[in-house]
């Protein structure tokens, strides 16, 4: 940089900017792979769950086949949820569990979330 007309002293090289407080450290973001009504509704079905069938499901969150059925296979692109398919007589089973991505990921949501309620109380 070169040094104003007149002037002996060197130019500063760091800028002056006004001190500013420092800010309140950010929540991460949520998992939006989970936060989905349907698939939060899964992932929390099967979190208490070793395993459970389509119908099940369905019964539980009250969804559509169609509904449960976009929403699983999200969860199974994500590595959280891992289905089974099998035949019990003639009749198709399909069978979902958690994974241990899964479990993780919910675990993870979970703990982001008590830390918006701990914020939020300390308001």
């Amino acid at each position: 940089m070169a040094r104003a007309a007149g002037s002996n002293r060197a130019p500063n090289p760091v800028s002056r900017r006004p001190a500013t407080a420092p800010k309140a450290r950010a929540l991460p973001d949520l998992d939006r792979v989970i936060h989905e009504r349907m698939r939060l509704g899964i992932v929390s079905a099967l979190a208490a769950s070793e395993s459970l069938s389509f119908p099940e499901l369905r019964r539980l969150l009250d969804a559509s086949d169609g509904n449960l059925s976009v929403h699983a296979r999200r969860l199974e692109e994500a590595g959280y949820v891992a289905c089974s398919k099998s035949f019990e007589g003639r009749v198709p089973r399909t069978e979902y569990r958690l994974t241990a991505e899964g479990r993780r990921a919910f675990e993870r949501y979970l703990a982001h979330l008590e830390a918006v309620i701990e914020h939020a109380r300390r308001r």
